[in-house]
Parts: C-alpha cells; sequence; structure tokens
C-alpha cells in the first residue's frame, strides 16, 4: 500500500515513556464519545501461534502506513509451526509502534495490550507499565486454560492487574454471535476472533477500513463465504467499539507529514527490500538474476518473493541442501547471472567451502546471511547479529570477504544494491548481513526514480587480453584491471576466452594450476590486496555540539535503538556522539581518525562483542562493549540508561 507525502523532511525526537504518548489535545465525538489525540502508540497483539496474530498486526500496519503515519513493527513468534495451544512457549506476539513523527523503534513497552488467552497475558504483561491499556478475550479464560500457564486464580478476578486499564471483552463469544447468519460451525466461527479484534483496534485508532475489506476478499477469493464471515466480524468488532459503554475514549495519531522527504511510500519489511533491491541490481547490470537456495528461517521469504519475478529476468532454484543452492549460484555466476544464495547462520556454515571456491574463482556471488540466534539451529525465529566473525573469517585458508550490513528494513534494498555493486565491480563474493529483526520488522519506504539507482553494467571479456613474447595474443583469465584488481569476467561458450577453473590454486595471469610457494604468496596477497582496495565511502558521524567525549559505534540492526536511546539523552543535555557501519569489510578509511577523537568508544551488539574485537585488534582502540543476546533488540531506555553510565563513568 502507498501513500503521498509531499511536505519537507523534519527530524522529531522520540519520547519516552508511555504517560508522555498520552497527552494530547481532546475533542468531543458528535455521538458523545471522546476522541483524544495522540502523538504515537505501541499496540501489541498477542495470542497462540494460530490466532491469527501476524495477520492481524499486518492488517493494521498496512493500514497505518496508508493512513500516512511513521511506523516501526517487531513480529515475535513460536519457531514451531504450531506450538502447544495455550501454553507460553506458543504465544505469539506482533508489536507496532506508530506516530506522528519521525520514530526509529518498535518501542520498549507496549500501551495496549490486546491478549487473546491467558498464555498470551502471562507471557507479556512483564512489558506492559502501569495504566496501559489491555483488552483480554474472556473466553479464553477458563480454569484449565489458567491453570496450563500457572494461574491459580483468575488475573482478571484477583486484583493483580487493578494498575492497568482493563477491559474484558468476550472475542469469541461476539464473533459468535456476528457470523450467525453465515453457514459455519463454532469452531470455524471463533476464528474469525483476530478480525473482530481488528475491527475494534481499527475503530479505536481511527483506522481505515477499505484496504482490509479488500485484502480478505482478495485473500479467500475462492472461498467467498469465508471473506465475507471475515469482514462480518471485523465489521462487528468496528460496531462493538463504536457502541459499547467500555470504550469511552478513541484515539486519532495524525499523519507524519513532517518526517518523510516528498515522494511516494509503502510499508515494507527488510526481506521484502532486500528481494525488491536485489531484482533492480540485476536491472540495473542488466543481468539475469539468479538465486540458488535452500528454505531456513528467516531467510525463506526472500525465496518466496524472487520466485514471483519471473517477468524481471528472476530464475529461483529451491535445492535439496545447503551446499548444493550455493553451487547451483557459483555456477550462474561462472555463466553470466548475478547469482544470489540465502541462508542464515546454519547455512553458512555449509556453504563455507564453496564461498572459499568463489574466492578463488574471483566470481561476483552475494550471500545473503539473514542472522537469527545460535549456535546450532538455536533460535529460529529470535534476532541476532552473532556472524560477522563466522562471515569475516568462517572458512579455511585466507579467505577475505567483503561484508556489507544494512541498518532499517528499508535500508536493506541499498544495501542489496552496494552488494552487487561491490561483487560486480571487484569480481569477488559479498556477504549481506541481515537479521531476523530487520527481516520481519517494517517501516515505510521511499519508492526510488529509476534515475537515482546507481550504474552497475558490466562489461564481460570478448577477446584476447595479452600479448605473448613471440607477438601472439592471448587470453588470460587471471590478468587484472590495475584499478580493482578485478580479473576478466568471461562468459562460457565465448570464442577464444575458454580457460581453466577449479578450486587449486591458480598462476597469476594465466589461470593455469600452480604449486609455486611464490605464486601462491603473490595470489593471496592479491586477493587481499583487492579486498582492501574496494572504494567505500567515509563514516558520517553525528556529533551536533562536536564537544562529545563519547562515541557511540554501532552496525546493522542497531541503528534504531542506538539513535532513539542518543535522541533520549540529547534531550536531557548530555552530549554524545554517533556512527553507524554499513561496510564492515573492508572498514571506512576514516575511521580509524574519528575512533581517535574520542575519549570513550562504547559498541552496543547483538553478541558479545564481535565488533569491539575487530575494533581492538586493528585501530588499537579500547572500545567497550554493551551486548545483549536474548533473541531481542536492544530497547531504547536501556541502551540509554548503559550509554549514560559510560558518560559518566
Amino acid at each position: 500500500m502507498t501513500s503521498q507525502v509531499s511536505s519537507p523532511a523534519e527530524e522529531a525526537d522520540e519520547v519516552n515513556g508511555s504517560d508522555e504518548a498520552l497527552v494530547g489535545e481532546q475533542r468531543e465525538h458528535a455521538g458523545g464519545k471522546e476522541i483524544r489525540r495522540l502523538d504515537r502508540v505501541i499496540i501489541r497483539f498477542a495470542g497462540d501461534s494460530g490466532d491469527g496474530m501476524q495477520l492481524t498486526g499486518d492488517r493494521f500496519t498496512s493500514e497505518t502506513a496508508s493512513f500516512g503515519n511513521d511506523l516501526s513493527t517487531l513480529p515475535n513468534f513460536p519457531a514451531e509451526i504450531r506450538a502447544p495451544a495455550g501454553t507460553l512457549p506458543g504465544v505469539s506476539s506482533f508489536q507496532l509502534h506508530f506516530a506522528d513523527h519521525d520514530i526509529l523503534t518498535p518501542g520498549d513497552a507496549p500501551n495496549v495490550l490486546v491478549a487473546m488467552n491467558p498464555a498470551a497475558l502471562k507471557a507479556n504483561i512483564g512489558d506492559v507499565p502501569r495504566g496501559a491499556e489491555i483488552i483480554v478475550n474472556t473466553d479464553e479464560f477458563s480454569k484449565r486454560a489458567m491453570q496450563k500457564v500457572g494461574y491459580e486464580t483468575s488475573p482478571l478476578e484477583d486484583g493483580s492487574l487493578d494498575g492497568y486499564s482493563v477491559h474484558p471483552v468476550p472475542l469469541t463469544t461476539l464473533t459468535v454471535e456476528a457470523l450467525k447468519d453465515f453457514d459455519l460451525s463454532r469452531k470455524d466461527a471463533g476464528r474469525s476472533k483476530n478480525m473482530f479484534a481488528l475491527g475494534l483496534l481499527s475503530w479505536m485508532y481511527h483506522r481505515p477500513t477499505e484496504g482490509t475489506e479488500k485484502f480478505l476478499r482478495s485473500k479467500f477469493a475462492r472461498k467467498p463465504d469465508i471473506a465475507e464471515a471475515n469482514i462480518a466480524a471485523f465489521r462487528a468488532g468496528w460496531n462493538f467499539g463504536e457502541t459499547t459503554e467500555d470504550f469511552a475514549v478513541s484515539y486519532e495519531v495524525a499523519p507524519a507529514t513532517k518526517a518523510f522527504p516528498p515522494g511516494t511510500y509503502r510499508n515494507i519489511s527488510g526481506n521484502l527490500a532486500l528481494s525488491y533491491g536485489l531484482i533492480a541490481a540485476s536491472r540495473q547490470a542488466d543481468l539475469p538474476l539468479y538465486l540458488g537456495s535452500y528454505p531456513i528461517t528467516p531467510a525463506s521469504d526472500i525465496l518466496h518473493e524472487l520466485s514471483k519475478h519471473k517477468n524481471f529476468g528472476v530464475r529461483t532454484f529451491q535445492a535439496e541442501d545447503e551446499i548444493a543452492g550455493i553451487g547451483a549460484a557459483l555456477g550462474a555466476a561462472f555463466g553470466g547471472s548475478l547469482a544470489v544464495t540465502t541462508t542464515s547462520g546454519p547455512g553458512v556454515a555449509l556453504k563455507s567451502e564453496t564461498i572459499g571456491l568463489a574466492v578463488s574463482l574471483e566470481l561476483p556471488l552475494l550471500i545473503v546471511d539473514i542472522q537469527r540466534g545460535g549456535p546450532s539451529t538455536g533460535l529460529p525465529t529470535k534476532t541476532e547479529q552473532a556472524d560477522l566473525l563466522q562471515a569475516m573469517y568462517g572458512r579455511n585458508g585466507e579467505a577475505p570477504v567483503p561484508v556489507v550490513a544494512p541498518q532499517t528494513p528499508a535500508d536493506c534494498f541499498d544495501a542489496a544494491l552496494e552488494a552487487a555493486r561491490i561483487a560486480l565491480t571487484y569480481r569477488t563474493p559479498v556477504f549481506l548481513l541481515s537479521d531476523g529483526y530487520l527481516a520481519n520488522g517494517s517501516e515505510p519506504w521511499r519508492i526510488p526514480d529509476l534515475d537515482e539507482l546507481p550504474d552497475l553494467q558490466v562489461r564481460f571479456a570478448q577477446g584476447p587480453n595479452h600479448t605473448l613474447e613471440d607477438g601472439s595474443e592471448v587470453f588470460w583469465p587471471y590478468k587484472r584491471d590495475p584499478q580493482t584488481l578485478a580479473r576478466p569476467w568471461a562468459v562460457p561458450g565465448t570464442p577464444g576466452l575458454e580457460h581453466r577453473i577449479g578450486g587449486i590454486e591458480k598462476q597469476d595471469g594465466t589461470g593455469n594450476i600452480s604449486y609455486d610457494p611464490a605464486n601462491h604468496d603473490f595470489m593471496v596477497r592479491t586477493r587481499q590486496a583487492k579486498i582492501d582496495g574496494i572504494e567505500v565511502p567515509d563514516i558520517e558521524v553525528d556529533d551536533p555540539s562536536g564537544d562529545a567525549r563519547l562515541l557511540v559505534l554501532g552496525w546493522g540492526s542497531t541503528y534504531g535503538p542506538i539513535t532513539a536511546a542518543v535522541r533520549r539523552l540529547r534531550r536531557v543535555g548530555e552530549s554524545i556522539a554517533q556512527a553507524h557501519l554499513r561496510h564492515l569489510n573492508p572498514l571506512p578509511g576514516n575511521l580509524g581518525d574519528v575512533l581517535k577523537r574520542y575519549d570513550k568508544v562504547v559498541i552496543p551488539e547483538m553478541n558479545l562483542g564481535q565488533l569491539a574485537t575487530l575494533i581492538r585488534a586493528k585501530y588499537l582502540v579500547d572500545a567497550h562493549s554493551h551486548n545483549q543476546v536474548n533473541g531481542m533488540p536492544f530497547k531504547a531506555e536501556q541502551l540509554a540508561t548503559a550509554l549514560k553510565e559510560a558518560i559518566d563513568a
């Protein structure tokens, strides 16, 4: 869904705490109900993994995007396809933060929790601040359901929720009653309770409804009765909010007209933005896009999305395993395609030998690693950024590979283009390190004009490129461009350009097999020099006052929480500088000078200090780590507290 924004850009600080979020102008509805204007709201939908919480959150997000709010989302779901119903491990949630100004994170704590059962309430109540609103599906609070999650007495009756604004709503009963004219069993009718809840929340926050009804008719086009039943439940939820006395107040959050540059926007997730970036790169390079992949959470969405775009020359191959996936991709690169393989950390381990082969063959190949919690299969649906050292060094021998990392869901589009630029220009495999938080989260994305995209066209080798002492002209597959050190890219079948490839070390220039010690030393150093010589932009430092003594250095998805935390500290008068890395190998040329300007450097990471290890080793800077590996992104308030302690230390 897209929307037009035509006012100038203007950043606004995120406010801290739910109380500030609830301050706003009030006016009366014509029907007597109060409407309160807010600057931002954080809503969390929670229920069983089969309750449709992700769909509910996604639809609310889409309507919020079409309305013009800035937004950020955090889907959180179990690894099991259908976890045990009514249990804490089976809780699925979707958090949405939307505002009338520029925001950066899904929010630290929800202002509104929609709990579809006792497990959802118990799993999430610890994150809900006092005074927040809780909408509870009372139909699910049976004695057995409560005992399953450890409630000895009903939290709706024992006073434990007295500090919250609780709205007990029999969602299932009301949904079944709304659908009594449909030929559905009570169980089937009850499945639409998520649409009832969506309708109620849409009324509470004045969200558009047309898009959701259109979506439901499209989703259930082959089952029109089911579509109309869901629409009826959705409308019933809206009408319930309009007529019940329990909801005396509704809320308005104005469009974020000052938060965006002019342009056409749409809501986009990180994996979708990355997919579009890969397609755009292939079009800008005038090369077919080939994806060799094996499904793995949280990267599978890229395979699913790219498989829809054969009209753009995209060819997708779902291989039998990770090794076959990257092997096919490398073969496609040899054949002249923009080749990609997608995976997560466990798959990178299996692909490592073929990545080393790509280093040796010096062919362009994109390795997209959507990081998740590890080690081994670890936490498939939770986020982490602990594959950095694996991407840097996780191969045998000296096998340097460039590493690029996006910082927001929308930025995945630009990061894909940049990774493709490096791969095609320097004839090298490139790591693109996203993570589960970026992959599944979403935010508004300005659709770029075509003339804003980089020119990625490459020239294939067409004929001989070297003259022997006897005057004969030959093709040397490892004769390098003097500027980039890239070797020529010769498409198989081009007359006169036949050459040998393989994993054994090559002779400089000719590419023939060579066991000569001096040649091996030269080739190893040359491949390293090629990566070291990649042109990357200098890192930019955000230091408004110019007198900050502490620099916060981040990479990847920590950008949002770090920036939100830095804004909070500046609001209370602290001087603090911030810089964020997109290129992790090679690092920006000015990074060493930047680090030396500050007395303290703090590096927040969702690992145990991998970037900090690299920075300390390369620049001999006493960088301090602030680490978190709980499968969730940093909370801005906690990060701000840690940075304040570092400033005061």
